[in-house]
């Protein structure tokens, strides 16, 4: 499944699993951190610009699920 489908299901409520990004539905996690809660509501920004860098990959994964959930809060971690 593609980072992208992973996110709409997180979204979306459900379970979805794509290399390195998953979603129990609730929780949206990249690898094992915790990056985003409540269904598409709130974001950590895991980010070098949000102050909380982890990897560029986990950077990746935020960015995009900034763009794909946009009435997310986006928080620092």
């Amino acid at each position: 499944m593609t980072n992208q489908n992973v996110i709409k299901s997180w979204v979306s409520g459900q379970r979805a699993m794509g290399g390195n990004l998953s979603t129990n539905g609730k929780e949206l996690y990249s690898y094992a951190l915790l990056i985003g809660i409540g269904s598409g509501a709130t974001i950590f920004d895991h980010t070098s610009g949000g102050g909380s860098y982890y990897s560029q990959t986990t950077s990746c994964h935020v960015g995009l699920a900034k763009r794909l959930a946009p009435h997310a809060e986006i928080v620092a971690p």
